[in-house]
């Protein structure tokens, strides 16, 4: 690491009070790196945990070419997901929750048994469409990436539709993104990596370097397949072809 360790846990408490009194902060000083970054991650995650929250799986970041260039970044990138961060299929979002809230259409895995170090793939038993809030907590949405990997990837909420079992062919599903029934995105499954499946070894590699559990019945959300699309009040749905739908409904604002 470049920056000291309090240095890094005061960045944490920055973020983490942007995120739950839901006021931006300036973005990070620079000379960073990613291996500080993650540091700052592993410490926001820990102060939500001690309130109570409970691991829930990892999401994947800038897997997609449209959100790497709606972002500027070009490194695939890892956050958490914890059980408060779960909303239910067709649930409510309150959005005064959020700073700048904005979602975008998913495919997402369940992890089928706890990880090990003997495995050389990830164990998956099931895919689902998704949805992702992501809520960048620095002010105008505006980062560089190892600001964004401190931040937990953006991560805010998630929306996991039906489980689906293995052996759809997830490479080129057709994938629109809805608010009140107007399409405000359309893409494809191949957004993600080339295939959504490619998401997994690049998530194995680095939970393992970052040493970050995947337990059964974990969520893995394998990346945007559009670029995200402000989430205004009313239903957002995501529609994959051969896959099914999950949809949230924002409330406030």
């Amino acid at each position: 690491m470049t920056t000291d360790i309090g240095a890094l846990a005061r960045a944490a408490e920055r973020l983490d009070t942007a995120q739950h009194t839901v006021s931006p902060v300036e973005q990070l000083p620079d000379g960073l790196t990613p291996a500080d970054a993650y540091a700052i991650q592993d410490a926001v995650i820990a102060r939500r945990l001690e309130r109570g929250e409970r691991p829930a799986g990892l999401k994947l970041g800038f897997t997609s070419k449209a959100k790497m260039a709606q972002m500027g970044v070009s490194e695939v990138i890892v956050g958490r997901l914890t059980d408060a961060m779960r909303v239910s299929d067709g649930g409510d979002v309150p959005l005064e929750r959020f700073i700048h809230p904005r979602v975008e259409p998913e495919v997402a895995y369940r992890i089928a048994r706890d990880v090990t170090t003997d495995d050389e793939e990830l164990p998956v038993d099931a895919v689902a469409p998704a949805l992702e809030i992501i809520d960048s907590r620095y002010r105008d949405f505006r980062f560089s990436l190892p600001d964004v990997i401190a931040d937990n990837a953006s991560s805010a909420a998630f929306v996991v539709g039906a489980w689906q079992p293995l052996g759809v062919d997830l490479g080129d599903l057709a994938v629109r993104l809805t608010a009140d029934g107007a399409t405000v995105e359309t893409g494809s499954t191949s957004a993600i990596l080339g295939h959504p499946d490619r998401a997994l070894p690049a998530l194995l590699e680095i939970a393992r370097r970052q040493g970050m559990p995947l337990r059964a019945g974990h969520v893995v959300l394998a990346g945007g397949a559009t670029a995200a699309a402000p989430f205004p009040p009313g239903r957002v749905e995501v529609h994959v072809t051969g896959l099914g739908s999950a949809s949230a409904i924002g409330r406030g604002r």
